[in-house]
């Protein structure tokens, strides 16, 4: 959807987060648990506007492909609504417009005249890697879900985040970690880990797992302001290792609580785009006389 800026670069995470030089703060397992309900109960909607960095590969491919920066548009609304849309950089046109009610996601990418519908989970992985991006990703990753009572267990362990101190050496400082433990109909399983730092009790990372115990989506929280009571971060960064993607968003405006309506989450195929329906593996376009064909 954007041009690549550069390539042929091993993937890694840069370490930003600076040693503390204040006593560490402490915490429950109890009073990180209710920060997570209560922020998440304050959260009923958010609209920002975001700055938008995308590359893919890591050690899989051998190489990373940086994608130019875009500005891009979130909507979203609980209990699972999302829509994100991009803009060409310069002219401003738009790139995408995507939207997710939690179950089936559309998206309308005007450059490729292409209409995508299908549901939120991959059923069959593309090998062109964005085309696996869901929106469920990028609603999981900005609004914390609460610890749900009737289906998870949530604990607490002492861990340690990785940070610099003021020489740039890599050192070990103490975090606490929320361990939430879910129950399918395969048994219990390992769904989140929530990192919270000890310099300001604050979560700055979310790692979300499958049922298999693998890991799909690493979440980085930071620069995390307070907006009237509620906190949230200004730059994060999604990683999903089992695609090799990566989505940095910079948030420039962020309006929190306002009303939303259906309306705004509603997207319909233009007339004469080519339609791409991923659960059926139909690929529905025009014929010369106007009428469609697979």
């Amino acid at each position: 959807m954007v041009l690549p800026l550069s390539g042929c670069l091993f993937r890694s995470h840069k370490v930003e987060r600076q040693v503390s030089t204040t006593p560490l703060k402490t915490a429950t397992a109890q009073d990180l648990i209710s920060y997570i309900n209560t922020q998440s109960a304050k959260m009923q909607s958010m609209q920002a506007t975001v700055d938008i960095d995308t590359s893919l590969g890591g050690e899989k491919r051998g190489k990373v492909t940086d994608y130019k920066e875009i500005r891009g548009y979130i909507l979203a609304k609980k209990p699972a609504m999302l829509r994100m849309i991009g803009l060409m950089p310069i002219v401003r046109n738009r790139a995408f417009d995507m939207v997710s009610d939690g179950q089936q996601f559309k998206l309308w990418i005007p450059p490729k005249n292409k209409f995508v519908i299908g549901r939120n989970d991959v059923v069959q992985p593309s090998s062109q890697t964005l085309e696996n991006l869901r929106p469920q990703v990028i609603y999981d990753a900005l609004l914390l879900r609460p610890i749900d009572n009737e289906n998870e267990i949530a604990v607490m362990q002492n861990d340690y985040e990785t940070v610099t101190d003021n020489k740039g050496h890599v050192v070990q400082q103490p975090d606490y970690e929320v361990l939430v433990i879910r129950k399918s109909d395969k048994g219990w399983y390992l769904s989140r880990r929530i990192v919270f730092s000890r310099t300001d009790l604050l979560p700055h990372e979310q790692l979300i797992y499958n049922e298999k115990g693998d890991l799909v989506t690493d979440a980085k929280y930071e620069k995390i302001n307070n907006y009237n009571g509620i906190d949230f971060p200004t730059t994060i960064e999604i990683w999903r290792p089992q695609e090799e993607y990566a989505i940095t968003l910079k948030v420039l405006k962020l309006d929190l609580n306002q009303p939303l309506t259906d309306d705004q989450f509603a997207l319909q195929k233009p007339p004469g785009a080519d339609l791409v329906d991923l659960e059926h593996g139909q690929h529905m376009t025009r014929a010369a006389d106007g009428n469609p064909k697979k």
